[in-house]
């Protein structure tokens, strides 16, 4: 059995990749995280890095999370990967969709760490990846967005049918937000041991994009 890792912001996409990998067989072992430098936020959604250690615990997986600039996340993934390939890991998992660039710093990063790189979502429709993340029974909420796309008002929402709806009347707008016009966080799931209850804080403007600030954040029981 494939021992792995899954590259982790915390929102929909490396949730599902995380729910296929493990139902292909593998068995994911923790959870990586970068972090801005003062160790506040997620460096990719900006997210408080204390929510994603509770969204770690609710599903019950270790979850890593390393600090860095815009200037040095290579080398601390890279350093990070290879403490892992002490512990047995052999593979990366990884919920990118279609942005090559990334596709192409992912296979280069694992290349040079000898780790094995799975995309499970990649090209695939952004529309029927939606509609399968809320058939398996995830629920997440939006967190982010690019302010001159989707307004405040989206901050919040939940990821259903009437968000795949509204959105799809929208033009420019990927389904899945795949060229980061919004984020989210993934609040519940099938492989989740337990709820993660959130309550809503501020909404934020920061260079250019909407943040959701969240208040408060609690493990309930399914």
């Amino acid at each position: 059995m494939e021992k792995a890792f899954v590259s982790w912001s915390g929102g929909k996409d490396c949730a599902l990749a995380f729910y296929r990998a493990t139902k292909s067989g593998m068995k994911v072992s923790c959870l990586l995280n970068m972090l801005t430098q003062d160790k506040e936020r997620s460096r990719s959604h900006g997210v408080k890095s204390e929510w994603l250690k509770i969204q770690a615990a609710a599903i019950g997986i270790p979850i890593i999370q390393k600090s860095a600039s815009w200037g040095d996340y290579e080398s601390q993934f890279k350093s990070t990967i290879l403490d892992l390939k002490k512990d047995g890991v052999t593979t990366g998992v990884f919920g990118d969709i279609d942005f090559s660039a990334h596709r192409e710093w992912i296979e280069r990063v694992c290349s040079e760490t000898a780790i094995t790189p799975v995309l499970p979502l990649w090209e695939q429709d952004q529309t029927q990846i939606l509609k399968e993340f809320i058939d398996s029974g995830f629920e997440a909420i939006v967190v982010a967005t690019k302010a001159d796309l989707l307004g405040e008002e989206w901050l919040g929402r939940k990821i259903d049918a009437d968000f795949v709806s509204d959105l799809g009347k929208l033009k420019n707008i990927t389904p899945c937000g795949e060229t980061g016009e919004y984020h989210t966080l993934v609040t519940d799931g099938p492989m989740f041991q337990k709820k993660m209850k959130v309550t809503v804080g501020e909404k934020i403007l920061r260079e250019g994009h909407w943040f959701l600030d969240i208040g408060k954040c609690e493990l309930t029981a399914k």
